[in-house]
């Protein structure tokens, strides 16, 4: 089974809508409004809890003057609009691969047509580094975003004491976790509503003070935002604690072939968007009428005391909701790095019917709960956690800015490209220097994360590489396999013998395996290849390729995105309306499996030769990955030494 560099489609490109599904092109104003509330929790759950523990960052260090809080409540504001309005809802939603987005897809974007191989080389780390970070983001965001709700309690009830917050944090996180195996159907129609209640609340909370000290709206002038960064060596690294306002932008894109570029946008202007300024707006108003008295919690300080619980709880259900999201991302995520062969097979369970994309990896669920668990034990407080979470938000969207140029610039150009990402670069690299000085305090654990994740992905990418390579040197062209047929005298027996191949031309080692023990062969042998393409989705009738290699041999090739699950049960059925001579419940299937020994003269670093074979005997059986029937299923082994 292969990952094809140049994909099946000459342009994979689409700056044009015409390839994402009609109702998102074209939806009715009740199917806008439906998919603009569903894009509420699944899309905006990280962005929108933000308020939570953003404004109380910028503090810590610092008692508030009100040329301050103007300063930072401004940065706010011009975050918000160069990130998330400019940046990504302008500009990146633009760059989609067939209607998809994400960090993956815009590296299958970018690479096809990049014709240096250091260059794409270049750009595959680019991937894999965001990719890791993302990952990393994924642990921290339901840590820190759980951790900061229910530290309202402390608020609420000054009695308790700080401890119990991580023990009731953690609580909630093993059931959040434990609940994944059953899939979201049921649960996933209350994001939009619960994210919505939240996003009334905080807003209504935030109008509130507002109107006590309209002065805060000078804050809207981007002359308070610059002076403040001129004010000194603390005036610029407080943006490390403002970006933490835009957490959760890379949502944006990875969410986009969900409900597509309209009602994102229509979520954002209509609830999101006025509901953060109004909150933030409002924790600066609150500032200001402390005068300079000891910073807390803004946020929660801020909400009456008798709404103080219900607020709690409130924010509680939509921390949950973010970290869902997350979590979804991140089985979205691992699912295309494993059909770009980035990653090993892995248990992946679709928990819906109905939508595609609804999976549940509970291989990705353990490692994800457990380091959650390990985070919110080891930081105990979202404050402390705050470090750890500005690197992973930056550097994703610093490689994000520098893969969304290499998409692109073919498309509009060198100079408009470059100039559109070099703003976006500015703006990126400002804040992830900001967060440089917090990698001792926090920073270090998602820079630690991504290099595990980028030893494993790498590791995997090239281990499976060297095996290819093995295995195509053992190889015999079909032609020359087909006369030894005849003189050896084969004796061909009833039946249809399906052969999974990794590459699409000559015999597969194990055929030739096969055939020297039995001396027989089937009289119809189809040799399948899986071919994975750089788009998400590959449109049903040009799936399967099929060619008559003669003598009874067919060679069939399945192409799938990198978005999709192979099922070649299906395939098989759709090669016998084609005319190939294959029945599902009448063929045997000869699937090979690879032992691995380290001993070879590759010139993998034998860390990496034992990381490989330990994933290789630990991956998915293919049999189960591709969907095939157990009973129909015969395993053919083959060592390989790399």
């Amino acid at each position: 089974m292969t990952g094809s560099d140049n994909g099946a489609h000459d342009d994979p490109v689409e700056l044009e809508d015409t390839h994402l599904h009609e109702a998102m092109l074209h939806p009715s104003a009740k199917a806008l409004a439906a998919l603009s509330l569903g894009a509420l929790g699944v899309v905006y759950g990280d962005i929108g809890t933000s308020p939570l523990y953003a404004m109380r960052e910028c503090f810590l260090e610092r008692s508030p003057t009100p040329e301050g809080i103007l300063g930072v409540v401004s940065l706010f504001f011009w975050s918000l609009a160069l990130v998330v309005v400019l940046k990504y809802l302008t500009f990146v939603l633009r760059a989609d691969n067939r209607g998809e987005g994400g960090i993956l897809a815009l590296l299958a974007l970018a690479t096809p047509h990049t014709k240096s191989p250091r260059v794409r080389v270049a750009l595959l780390m680019t991937g894999l580094v965001g990719s890791a970070l993302l990952f990393a983001d994924g642990i921290i965001t339901p840590a820190i975003s759980v951790l900061s709700a229910v530290e309202g309690i402390s608020i609420a009830a000054p009695s308790v004491h700080a401890d119990i917050m991580p023990a009731i944090s953690v609580g909630i996180l093993i059931v959040l976790f434990v609940a994944q195996r059953r899939g979201t159907g049921q649960i996933g129609a209350f994001f939009g509503p619960a994210v919505l209640l939240w996003f009334l609340s905080i807003g209504s909370v935030g109008l509130i003070w507002i109107v006590r000290a309209p002065q805060v709206l000078a804050a809207l002038n981007p002359v308070h935002a610059v002076r403040f960064l001129v004010s000194g060596a603390h005036g610029y690294f407080v943006l490390g604690s403002v970006v933490l306002c835009v957490t959760g932008g890379e949502a944006l894109y990875a969410d986009l072939g969900h409900f597509g570029r309209g009602p994102i946008r229509w979520a954002w202007y209509c609830g999101v968007f006025p509901a953060l300024l109004l909150s933030y707006f409002g924790q600066g108003a609150y500032l200001l009428l402390q005068a300079g008295k000891p910073i807390g919690n803004p946020f929660f300080e801020m909400v009456p005391l008798s709404l103080l619980f219900p607020m709690v709880a409130i924010a509680t259900v939509a921390t949950v909701v973010a970290s869902q999201a997350l979590i979804t991302g991140v089985f979205a995520m691992v699912h295309q790095a494993v059909q770009l062969g980035y990653l090993p097979r892995v248990t992946i369970v679709h928990t819906s019917t109905d939508i595609e994309n609804r999976i549940y990896i509970p291989q990705a669920n353990s490692v994800l709960m457990v380091l959650c668990i390990a985070l919110v034990l080891g930081f105990r407080s979202s404050s402390a956690l705050a470090s750890a979470y500005g690197i992973a938000v930056t550097g994703t969207m610093s490689l994000t800015s520098v893969l969304f140029f290499a998409a692109m610039h073919r498309i509009w150009g060198n100079l408009r490209t470059g100039l559109i990402s070099g703003l976006f670069l500015v703006v990126d690299l400002g804040f992830l220097g900001a967060n440089v000085p917090k990698i001792a305090s926090g920073g270090w654990v998602p820079l630690a994360v991504a290099a595990i994740f980028v030893a494993i992905m790498t590791s995997w990418q090239r281990g499976t590489q060297v095996v290819s390579e093995r295995l195509r040197a053992l190889e015999l062209p079909l032609t020359s396999f087909l006369e030894q047929l005849v003189t050896r005298k084969i004796a061909r027996v009833p039946g249809t013998a399906v052969f999974l191949t990794r590459e699409a031309l000559g015999t597969p080692p194990m055929l030739v395996h096969y055939v020297d023990h039995s001396l027989a062969l089937q009289g119809h042998v189809i040799l399948l290849t899986v071919q994975i393409d750089h788009a998400p989705r590959v449109p049903d009738e040009g799936r399967i390729q099929t060619e008559d290699a003669g003598q009874g041999f067919y060679r069939v090739r399945a192409s799938y995105g990198f978005m999709e699950s192979p099922d070649l049960g299906h395939v098989l059925n759709e090669c016998e309306k084609q005319g190939v001579p294959v029945s599902l419940e009448d063929s045997t299937i000869f699937v090979g499996h690879s032992t691995v020994v380290t001993t070879g003269e590759s010139h993998m670093a034998l860390w990496r030769k034992n990381l490989f074979a330990f994933m290789n005997r630990n991956a998915r059986p293919a049999s189960t990955h591709y969907q095939l029937p157990s009973t129909r299923v015969v395993e053919i082994g083959v060592r390989i030494e790399i």
